[in-house]
């Protein structure tokens, strides 16, 4: 069984969750970097108005080839309660019949539940299965409590088993 990971991280933190999962569960990492500039108070603003309105981006890559894999994560930070553009126009990018979704969202605070919804809606509509998902709060944890966060859930959730 072959699995990727898809992510977007734009401060590294869900690159963080990312790269322990993948270590984990034996996952490629795809890692889907937005070519709009999303650093600074205005262009942060900017972002949070594209996620609420579901603004499509430039990403590289501009599309991936899930042939051969079986299970699928995605996995983004929440910016206002949503998903990124990037990672909702890799989505509306892939094939995903008949594919199992693992999905995971970063936050600071709170929202991380709208954002996984929202994510289910996108993916079931590509004709994916969602068997799994969870968020993890990032704010004012170290890099070494965030992996251990994250290998808490893969336990919890028993997400080898996928």
């Amino acid at each position: 069984m072959r699995r990727a990971i898809i992510y977007y991280s734009n401060s590294g933190t869900t690159e963080l969750v990312a790269k322990t999962l993948a270590k984990h569960v034996n996952a490629d990492l795809i890692r889907i970097y937005d070519l709009k500039n999303r650093d600074g108070l205005k262009n942060r603003l900017f972002a949070s108005i594209n996620a609420f309105r579901e603004t499509k981006t430039d990403i590289i890559p501009a599309k991936v080839d899930l042939t051969g894999y079986d299970t699928i994560y995605f996995g983004t930070p929440t910016w206002n309660g949503n998903p990124t553009p990037a990672i909702l126009t890799i989505i509306d990018r892939c094939d995903l019949r008949a594919k199992d979704v693992i999905l995971f969202a970063t936050m600071d605070a709170n929202r991380g539940d709208s954002n996984i919804e929202r994510l289910e809606e996108k993916v079931r509509l590509r004709g994916a299965r969602v068997i799994q998902s969870f968020t993890i709060t990032t704010k004012n944890k170290s890099d070494e409590k965030l992996v251990n966060d994250t290998e808490a859930i893969i336990k919890i959730k028993d997400l080898k088993m996928y």
